[in-house]
């Protein structure tokens, strides 16, 4: 005998979320509040491979669908930025093109960036989506309304995070996020 499950349709196309109906109520309700998305970006925008140029530069590979996904969210109204560790200028070139204005690298320790710019903005950590895949990520996943994560994120913060992506890093996980925000912010 096959047993199938019927969900919901606003819960079948977001099932990655681990939790019961209830939790993922919630988290539609905390999602829909989201002023600004932050992005890390080696694991998370990239697939976190690094390439390197005959002469030695570092290149990375970004995903055209999680930029289109991006520019949708800020065109709604959601501000977008980019706190990294890493200091690569095809991170900066790559929010140039994307009209990410709010690229901040270099960053060892994220939250006082992270503060500072809620600060200016006016905009509490509660309204913060941030998307973290590595254990640098974990403090300020941990302070913000709605931590998210990527399929192939580190245990650690799969384990704190609101939503984990159905796709890996690099490859339209940025792009569901934002597409499950848009959604969620149109129904409210």
């Amino acid at each position: 005998m096959t047993t199938i499950f019927e969900f919901e349709p606003e819960l079948r196309s977001h099932s990655s979320f681990q939790g019961d109906s209830h939790n993922i109520s919630e988290r539609d309700a905390r999602l829909s509040q989201v002023k600004l998305l932050v992005l890390d970006v080696d694991g998370v925008l990239t697939d976190g491979g690094l390439y390197y140029s005959e002469s030695g530069e570092v290149q990375q590979r970004f995903n055209i669908k999680d930029g289109q996904g991006l520019k949708r969210l800020m065109y709604s109204g959601v501000e977008v930025a980019i706190i990294t560790a890493k200091s690569f200028s095809s991170t900066l070139h790559r929010a140039k093109d994307l009209g990410i204005d709010r690229a901040y690298l270099g960053i060892k320790d994220k939250l006082p960036t992270l503060i500072h710019l809620c600060q200016n903005l006016d905009i509490s950590l509660s309204q913060v989506a941030y998307v973290g895949d590595d254990i640098n990520d974990l403090e300020v996943m941990h302070v913000v309304g709605c931590p998210l994560t990527v399929a192939d994120a580190m245990r650690a913060n799969q384990d704190c995070a609101l939503y984990i992506t159905k796709l890996p890093g690099g490859q339209g996980a940025v792009r569901e996020i934002c597409d499950l925000i848009v959604a969620l912010q149109t129904v409210k």
